[in-house]
């Protein structure tokens, strides 16, 4: 959607350990307030609980990691974020840092792509409930341990994994840590989940794409064996030995302001280096 409404009070949430977060937030900080726009810096992970009331948008200004911070405040005051790279990858953080200064007015009077990301829903047996961008992660609690965990998909037994763990994605986080671990590339527009297990005991154990309806349940099958389910590797929820986590689709989602000509695979041709030819 372009056109969107003008920006008057901006949220800013810093990296500062990324090399030359500070002199690029104050040179668009410079620009909002030249233009008349109010506002608020924070350096903080997470992002303090209600940061975002009352903006209009956000500017992430780090890598990907800095973005999923602000990732659950965004979502429950439906501020977009604008994501600025200073990391590496940048997947979700898609403004390059020499593009910005020169866009910047113009995003802020409304000339922006608005795209909404499915969110994943977790809830743990002790009612812990979080939303992921990315994926939510169920591994042993013990550093090396080995799961055994029986998923059930719309209460029909899916199979028992013996793995390291497994990873429930977004498409949006098809090209995290599920990629890593064998997942495919979905398109972030697709509505799906995606479960891949990691280091699977059966090397006929791929991953499976669900639809974005489906209720997913996982309980361990092993007793006295605790798990922690991690959240977008920012967030872990602890669970009781013998608790079910049950994942969905979140009816919530998350809104990300991108490029007027942003393509997703320009971005995944360059991130990840495809060449099309020989190596």
């Amino acid at each position: 959607m372009l056109n969107n409404k003008a920006i008057k009070n901006l949220g800013f949430v810093l990296n500062q350990s990324k090399s030359g977060t500070f002199k690029l937030f104050g040179q668009l900080r410079e620009i909002a307030e030249d233009m008349g726009v109010s506002t608020r810096e924070t350096f903080e992970f997470p992002v303090p609980n209600g940061f975002l009331e009352g903006m209009d948008a956000c500017c992430v200004i780090g890598g990907d990691g800095t973005f999923l911070s602000a990732a659950s405040e965004s979502t429950k005051y439906q501020v977009p974020l604008i994501g600025v790279n200073r990391g590496t990858l940048g997947f979700l953080t898609t403004y390059t840092a020499e593009e910005i200064d020169s866009l910047f007015p113009s995003i802020l009077e409304g000339a922006y792509d608005l795209r909404r990301r499915g969110l994943l829903e977790c809830c743990t047996h002790d009612n812990l409930v979080d939303v992921a961008l990315n994926d939510v992660v169920i591994k042993s609690a013990s550093v090396s341990g080995i799961v055994h965990l029986n998923v059930f998909a719309d209460e029909e037994f899916v199979t028992t994994y013996i793995c390291d763990g497994l990873i429930f994605s977004t498409p949006t986080g098809s090209t995290a840590y599920t990629l890593s671990a064998g997942g495919p590339l979905i398109h972030p527009d697709s509505k799906v989940i995606s479960l891949t297990p990691i280091c699977p005991h059966a090397l006929s154990n791929r991953s499976i794409i669900l639809p974005d309806n489906v209720q997913l349940r996982v309980e361990n099958a092993v007793p006295n064996g605790r798990l922690v389910v991690a959240v977008d590797g920012q967030r872990n929820l602890s669970t009781s030995e013998d608790g079910t986590i049950a994942i969905k689709l979140s009816s919530q989602s998350l809104q990300m302001a991108q490029k007027v000509d942003y393509c997703h695979f320009d971005v995944v041709r360059r991130k990840l280096k495809w060449s099309g030819g020989y190596i």
